[in-house]
């Protein structure tokens, strides 16, 4: 295998309207945040490339994959919500977010996942997601980390808290979803790799005969 091979996978990032969904992408790939976003329209996408440590595939020298990726940044308004699932196809991994502050953004959280998971192919492994709850900088919270913790827990899914302002574990989050994403990847690619060398029942009759 190309010790230099790059990974390309798709992320998205989905929630509900003003979660700050967009200011957690710019703070992750660019290190910037601004106190105002126009709402985004649809999706849009930026790339990032990380280094991941690795020993399984090694697939760089030293044990580590450059992993690219898209990270695609969805609407959160209800209007888009059936152009923007056609963006979940395909995708590798996804971040839920919520805002804190805001009581209905959580209670959402339910609707978002159930989508992504609609549009999306079955695998034997399971879709990675992370769940972020953003905007622990404000004071008014209203979603208790333990109630967010609790939901998590049920659904499998790891929670992070967060503050695109202060950038508070948004890296973390980021990259734990890159990490599960990549090792779903490469579980595929192994198992595909598996099946295509399996030798058929007169295959292994041929086999013996020689």
């Amino acid at each position: 295998m190309n010790p230099r091979k790059k990974v390309d996978l798709k992320l998205i990032i989905i929630g509900a309207l003003g979660v700050g969904k967009t200011s957690l992408l710019h703070q992750y790939v660019h290190k910037t945040f601004y106190e105002d976003y126009q709402t985004t329209l649809g999706a849009s996408i930026l790339s990032k490339i990380i280094i991941l440590d690795d020993t399984t595939l090694k697939l760089q020298p030293r044990g580590a994959a450059a992993l690219r990726f898209q990270i695609w940044d969805t609407g959160g308004q209800e209007r888009f919500r059936s152009m923007v699932s056609t963006f979940y196809k395909g995708s590798d991994g996804c971040i839920l977010a919520f805002d804190v502050t805001d009581l209905e953004s959580f209670e959402a959280l339910d609707t978002w996942r159930g989508d992504v998971l609609a549009k999306t192919i079955p695998m034997e492994q399971s879709y990675p997601m992370v769940v972020l709850g953003n905007k622990i900088d404000l004071a008014d919270r209203q979603v208790p980390r333990e109630v967010a913790q609790g939901w998590c827990k049920e659904k499998d899914i790891p929670y992070f808290e967060v503050s695109a302002k202060n950038d508070i574990n948004v890296v973390q989050a980021f990259e734990m979803l890159a990490s599960r994403a990549l090792s779903r990847y490469r579980s595929i690619i192994e198992n595909y790799l598996t099946d295509s060398i399996k030798l058929s029942p007169e295959d292994q009759k041929r086999s013996k005969c020689c």
